[in-house]
């Protein structure tokens, strides 16, 4: 069976390729929104596969790509408190700020554990009593939810030893401050999957409705995206943009409706800087009153720098869609996925680490020609 499928799913690429080599026939510049997505792209080769009018943009779907330096440094400054234990996800351990990363000071003797969920760091306070333990609790509307269950669990369990660092975020803010900068012209957006199933396809509505941009929710396999892709062509060409779901075995219209009551039963919309794209509107989480015991920096009234970008670094032209990796003047020299500048290049989800990873040093002629016009610099 696993081999009848390969071969359908390939059928199923050249199907839709021809088809949207066959109805392209103006260009159609399309973002992209999740880093996910950005890796599958790339990993499959899907660019080269798609006729030289459509353009793909990718945008600030890396949670760890849009936490300001300012942010990471006061990670990195509570980390050296002996007191502390940070946990957090991995992508999140090489992100430099304008003091280092937490590698560095794990490697001066700072404890810094990463964890495979927000639970295992519940469990790790369990085991250490005597210390504060700390998640970093950097995200968008997927992993909000099981960060909102560590908390009611903490709570049950009458842990004072857990803590989390508030930087969650949620994605349709930012979408709406993007389409609003004129240096961006996109006709439609790849909608995330993962966030998505939590938050349903109708929360990109808003955005269908006040700028007539055709979306449409996509999976992360060849097949999905093409899908998507080709869904976005034929409404930006029929002139009647709509949310489409594409990704319709995973995702609903309404979403996750008691993940949702879960996270407005513990976090609050608040106002939030996203690195690049400046402070946006209720685009943030922070913990509601009643369970702000559980908000690190608020026990110890840490206080956030402001932020900063590495000179000559475009990590933030970048998330903002405007700029291509390639033209940055540190990619691929100075900053490299073993010595990274900007947090672009660190995470996994990372553009400049797709770049960089899956031919971003060796882009090809036709690659360059269909994407440059995309991309003001």
């Amino acid at each position: 069976m696993k081999y009848v499928d390969e071969y359908r799913n390939r059928d199923l690429v050249h199907a839709l390729t021809d088809k949207l080599h066959a109805l392209t026939t103006a260009p159609v510049r399309i973002m992209e929104v999740c880093g996910t997505h950005t890796m599958s792209i790339f990993r499959h080769g899907i660019r080269n596969m798609l006729p030289g009018q459509i353009q793909l943009i990718s945008g600030p779907g890396c949670p760890v790509c849009v936490t300001p330096s300012g942010v990471i440094d006061a990670f990195v400054e509570l980390a050296g408190r002996s007191d502390v234990i940070i946990t957090t996800f991995g992508d999140m351990i090489r992100v430099p700020g304008n003091k280092g990363s937490l590698a560095d000071a794990r490697a001066e003797g700072a404890d810094v554990r990463i964890v495979y969920s927000p639970m295992d760091a519940l469990t790790l306070a369990t085991q250490e009593p005597d210390r504060m333990v700390v998640f970093l609790s950097v995200g968008f509307e997927t992993t909000t939810p099981t960060i909102g269950a560590t908390l009611l669990a903490a709570e049950q369990q009458g842990r004072n030893n857990f803590y989390i660092f508030p930087a969650n975020k949620i994605m349709p803010p930012p979408l709406d401050a993007l389409m609003q900068d004129p240096r961006l012209q996109v006709d439609g957006l790849l909608c995330p999957g993962h966030v998505s199933i939590i938050a349903g396809a109708e929360s990109f509505r808003p955005l269908v409705d006040k700028y007539g941009l055709a979306c449409a929710v996509a999976g992360f396999e060849p097949v999905d995206i093409l899908l998507a892709i080709l869904a976005i062509v034929e409404q930006v060409q029929s002139g009647k943009p709509r949310v489409e779901n594409c990704y319709g075995r995973a995702v609903t219209q309404e979403g996750n409706t008691k993940a949702q009551a879960l996270v407005n039963t513990i976090f609050t919309p608040v106002d939030s800087e996203w690195r690049g794209l400046g402070t946006i509107q209720a685009s943030g989480l922070a913990l509601r009153p009643q369970y702000s015991f559980f908000d690190i920096t608020k026990k110890l009234d840490i206080r956030i720098a402001p932020s900063s970008e590495p000179q000559g670094c475009r990590c933030g032209e970048i998330l903002k869609g405007i700029c291509m990796p390639k033209k940055c003047p540190l990619f691929g020299s100075r900053c490299t996925p073993a010595n990274p500048i900007g947090p672009c290049m660190v995470s996994s989800e990372g553009t400049c680490a797709a770049w960089h990873r899956y031919g971003g040093l060796e882009i090809t002629k036709n690659e360059e020609e269909k994407n440059e016009p995309s991309y003001h610099t």
